[in-house]
């Protein structure tokens, strides 16, 4: 008896062991399905991030390839801005050497000068190289009214050795040259251009091509050399300064051209109104002959009809009348019309 029942305990467990085992094997099958459509979706999720990376990255490559050819690109033009730059520090450092001289910086400045002005003003507004019946010349004037000389200056020596000066002494030396030079050119401009007796102002400009050199003369430590200037009737200007200067006089001398051409039509206007007075008095001349030979005419015609009637009546009595005193009738008749 316990044989059979260990021996249905054992088929049992057999059996339960059999349904056990394909239970696990369907849950391990579908455990394993799962898995597997898990793993394809996360393979595809995977696959798309790793192709939007991708082709982010390519952007980003493609952006930073244009971006690296266009830095070499403006490296390239700043190399070649560089090359003018230094092309053009060695052409200054030419002119600079070429500007050692008094004359040739002299020369330089009236050169400046001349330019300015052309560019400026009309051609018959200025005259290069004016001459005075003393002999000298300055280097230009403005015709206006009168003659505004102006002559130009160009004190660098002394300028640039005050800008380098590193101590005070050094400055003040220098300070002491360059305040020197000014006043010999101030002094020279006014004895020698400012010549009223000759059509000039009572005042000159003296032109300083450098605005460095005309800022030190205003607004340096030597400021008072403006002062001087102005107390000697010379003005100076710079570039800058002189170019608006110039504006101004380009407008007056219109405003002169505009007023001058107001005065010709003007005496024109007068010239016509005395033109049309005496046509108004030969007009009127004419009315009165007109009107005397009209009048005249008038008198005509009726002694005309006056005579018209007596001939007329003379012909109707002519048959009454003997032909001797028709003859002696019509001379009374003609004196009577």
């Amino acid at each position: 008896m316990t044989t059979i029942l260990l021996v249905l305990l054992a088929a049992a467990l057999a059996l339960a062991a059999v349904r056990v085992l394909r239970v696990l094997r369907a849950e391990l099958q579908a455990l394993r399905s799962e898995s597997a459509r898990q793993l394809a979706e996360r393979n595809g999720e995977v696959d798309r991030r790793l192709e939007a990376m991708t082709a982010t990255m390519d952007r980003r490559l493609e952006t930073a390839t244009k971006t690296t050819s266009a830095i070499h690109q403006q490296l390239g033009r700043l190399g070649q801005a560089n090359a003018e730059i230094l092309a053009r520090a060695n052409d200054l450092k030419k002119l600079e050497q070429a500007l050692r001289p008094p004359k040739a910086r002299g020369g330089f400045g009236e050169l400046l000068l001349g330019n300015l002005l052309r560019d400026r003003l009309p051609q018959g507004a200025y005259e290069l190289q004016y001459g005075f019946r003393t002999g000298e010349r300055v280097d230009a004037v403005i015709r206006v009214e009168r003659l505004v000389p102006i002559d130009a200056k160009f004190p660098l020596d002394n300028f640039e050795r005050l800008a380098d000066a590193e101590t005070d002494d050094e400055r003040l030396l220098h300070e002491r040259a360059f305040s020197r030079d000014l006043r010999n050119h101030v002094d020279a401009i006014a004895q020698k251009y400012i010549r009223p007796d000759e059509g000039t102002y009572d005042f000159a400009l003296m032109y300083l091509p450098s605005e460095g050199v005309y800022y030190e003369l205003v607004g340096g430590k030597t400021g008072a050399l403006l002062q001087y200037a102005h107390d000697k009737r010379v003005f100076p200007v710079s570039p800058t300064t002189f170019t608006s200067q110039l504006q101004v006089i380009a407008l007056g001398l219109k405003g002169m051209q505009i007023e001058q051409r107001a005065h010709e039509v003007m005496a024109y206007v007068a010239q016509l109104q005395g033109d049309f007075a005496r046509f108004r008095d030969d007009f009127q001349v004419v009315g009165k002959h007109i009107g005397n030979a009209q009048s005249r005419f008038a008198e005509a015609e009726k002694r005309l009809d006056r005579l018209d009637t007596k001939l007329e009546r003379a012909a109707e009595t002519e048959a009454e009348i003997q032909p001797g005193a028709v003859a002696q009738e019509l001379p009374r008749a003609l004196d009577a019309a």
